[in-house]
């Protein structure tokens, strides 16, 4: 019997990938890319009081970390008239893996008069909140602690009726650093653990967790009246079960305030985003974190540390 030859059939074949089925915000994000769902949308910064507000900061020379650090709020934020002060200069000299801030060495240059335009700002602006946070100053034998003191006590005696939070770096683990912060007696003393410690090393190389739960903890015991605070962001590789395991590290460590977000990467040579976390998930954290026994906490997509922080501060009784 003649064999009869086979002819090949024409496959169609697709230059686009099959639809992933799961929901957005469960997907693992191939590198580089940021489809953002429907609930991290934001407003274009414009508008009279992000102009007047942006004036300000230009005209006294001054940093906000709303801009260096890219935040998605700043057109809410702005237009509302508050803002988070950043001294100390616009370079950091860290590069952890997940920030937009600027990186480099720095001559251990300081300027002196920044206190008291930062305080001249929180007049112009009329301010209940003011925050004051600062690139890490590694180059400073006390990492920048006096100048953070020197702004809160310039702060409280041209705005006595401001309320004053401070976000500051490590300090390398310095409690005498910490010690001058504390002494000026901020109305909270924030400083930020950022993720999980299985992640550090690759997202935060030169700090360490451990350190950072310390700083905290000493900060309360070094100044009783001030409200402790710390952050995090979520999407950078986590799990759930991690997330708790940190808040109740945290809660261990004395912090009474927590805001935990939602990571953007900021460009390609940052961290990749992994997924995006749904606002069930935040909820989920809320009401884990405020069973822990936290004052308040503040979590959201859009969550940062210096969101809402006068509402965050009047929740937990700070001012």
């Amino acid at each position: 019997m003649e064999a009869i030859p086979l002819r090949p059939v024409p496959v169609a074949i697709s230059s686009k990938p099959s639809p992933d089925p799961r929901p957005v915000h469960q997907r693992l994000l191939p590198d580089g890319v940021d489809r953002r769902p429907p609930w991290l949308t934001v407003r274009i910064p414009m508008g009279e009081g992000y102009t007047h507000l942006k004036g300000i900061m230009r005209g006294l020379e001054l940093n906000t970390v709303c801009e260096e650090a890219r935040c998605p709020n700043i057109a809410e934020c702005w237009g509302h008239g508050t803002a988070t002060f950043m001294i100390l200069g616009d370079v950091c000299t860290r590069a952890c893996a997940f920030c937009a801030v600027k990186s480099g060495k720095r001559g251990g240059d300081i300027d002196v008069d920044e206190p008291q335009r930062v305080a001249e700002a929180v007049v112009r602006m009329g301010l209940r909140h003011a925050v004051v946070t600062s690139v890490d100053r590694d180059d400073l034998a006390d990492g920048g602690a006096a100048i953070f003191a020197a702004t809160i006590r310039a702060i409280r005696e041209r705005a006595p009726e401001t309320t004053i939070e401070v976000l500051t770096p490590d300090f390398q683990g310095d409690h005498d650093a910490l010690r001058t912060v504390m002494d000026a007696v901020p109305e909270i003393f924030n400083h930020n653990v950022e993720t999980i410690g299985r992640l550090y090393r690759r997202v935060r190389p030169k700090a360490d967790l451990g350190r950072s739960l310390e700083l905290l903890r000493a900060a309360k015991r070094m100044q009783a009246r001030s409200r402790t605070k710390s952050g995090l962001m979520v999407g950078l590789g986590e799990e759930m079960g991690e997330v708790k395991e940190l808040l109740r590290d945290m809660r261990a460590h004395d912090v009474e305030i927590v805001t935990i977000g939602q990571y953007l990467r900021p460009s390609l040579k940052h961290h990749p985003l992994i997924r995006f976390w749904h606002p069930d998930e935040f909820a989920e954290l809320r009401e884990y974190g405020l069973g822990l026994g936290f004052s308040h906490v503040e979590s959201g997509p859009l969550v940062r540390s210096s969101y809402h922080a006068h509402e965050q501060a009047v929740a937990a009784q700070a001012v």
